[in-house]
């Protein structure tokens, strides 16, 4: 039996907690919020043991195996560290830290330890997503990738988040170094790097606040964002982010030598593209009945796993945490590796210190200039 416990009682603790709550073998002995009256609402609608608002009261009393730390993200590292210190494995959700070499040294502590760590990108453990991997695992794409794109929206219209943030000008997600786009680009971001091999890739970005929040006077909150990720003759990707882009998707294309997938997180598909053509027009009227097969294949895939109650919206989550769990039991190694971890902190350290210092701006506003004189009034500035 694993004793859980879960720090940071607001929305999200109740996906981990629910999803906790499904597996067998795993018993939720604490949760801990500062504000007591947040920590009592989770352990009283959950029936759990107890509720702290004191975290080394928590550790000493229940005595977690695993703590889910799921609190704004300035204060990752610090309850992380505590509870690797005091013998806990630890679940972090994104973003796992503010800076790489806070993941690093969070890393070396857990190894030194021999205890296991983990990140909560649950987007990469989808039904659709492990699809994609299996494939890509098995030579669908060729020698390997060479290009991706990874797009992550987010609708500032979603009055449970979004709202509160822009009409709050104390909230915790604008003290973050990158603001809005750290506290959720992570997802994207880890796509791209599961597929990567070298340790430090070339990263260029570009980012400005949309005409949408310029209208109402906030010029605080980045929200769109473009991205050229490169290693050195071999993979590039591109990564976009947006608040404006209708539909807002959430989609991951990935290229190889041969053959491409596309993977689509909103409606659970997944596309394989052909890589060579039809000879005349057969490239007219074949490849639209592939396609209209495959996507007939994912309806029928999802509806076989909907009947078999195993299609819910935090799927991804139960399976790594699952997966997570296992790796603990059995002394394997955790569901994400750890230089992915340090890898998507690096991208993201890069990102934020190039949109802080303005590099690349003054060759970005000269371009954009040129093409049109209102264009540079949307950059971000230094």
């Amino acid at each position: 039996m694993l004793n859980v416990a879960i720090v940071g009682c607001g929305k999200i603790a109740d996906s981990h907690a629910a999803q906790i709550m499904r597996m067998r073998e795993c018993n939720i002995v604490g949760v801990c919020d500062r504000e007591p009256l947040m920590a009592k609402q989770l352990y009283e609608r959950f029936r759990i043991r107890r509720y702290f608002s004191d975290l080394s009261t928590l550790l000493s009393d229940s005595r977690p195996d695993v703590v889910h730390i799921t609190t704004p993200a300035e204060s990752h590292f610090d309850i992380a560290r505590l509870c690797l210190e005091r013998g806990c494995h630890v679940y972090v959700e994104k973003p796992f830290t503010l800076y790489a070499e806070e993941a690093k040294r969070l890393i070396d502590l857990a190894d030194d330890k021999g205890l296991k760590l983990t990140v909560g990108h649950s987007d990469q453990f989808s039904h659709v997503a492990r699809r994609m991997r299996a494939l890509v695992a098995n030579g669908y794409l060729g020698s390997g990738p060479v290009h991706m794109e990874s797009y992550y929206c987010y609708d500032l219209g979603d009055p449970s988040y979004a709202r509160a943030l822009l009409g709050d000008r104390q909230h915790w997600v604008r003290r973050l170094p990158g603001k809005l786009l750290q506290n959720v680009i992570s997802h994207g971001i880890a796509r791209i790097a599961e597929f990567l091999t070298c340790e430090s890739p070339d990263v260029i970005a570009y980012a400005f606040v949309s005409p949408l929040l310029k209208s109402i006077n906030e010029g605080d909150v980045v929200d769109e964002l473009r991205v050229m990720i490169c290693e050195e003759q071999r993979t590039t990707a591109y990564f976009t982010f947006s608040s404006q882009m209708r539909p807002s998707i959430h989609e991951f294309r990935i290229y190889g030598a041969q053959n491409g997938l596309v993977l689509d997180q909103d409606h659970e598909i997944l596309i394989r593209l052909r890589g060579s053509k039809f000879k005349s027009y057969a490239d007219k009227f074949i490849p639209p009945l592939s396609f209209a097969k495959q996507h007939l294949e994912n309806l029928v895939e999802n509806a076989r796993l909907f009947l078999a109650k195993d299609f819910h919206m935090e799927f991804g989550m139960k399976y790594l945490i699952e997966s997570f769990y296992r790796s603990i039991r059995q002394g394997a190694p955790p569901p994400i590796p750890y230089r992915e971890i340090l890898l998507v902190s690096r991208i993201m350290d890069s990102l934020f210190e190039q949109l802080a210092t303005g590099r690349f701006q003054n060759r970005c506003a000269y371009q954009a200039s040129a093409a049109s004189p209102d264009m540079t009034a949307q950059m971000m500035p230094s």
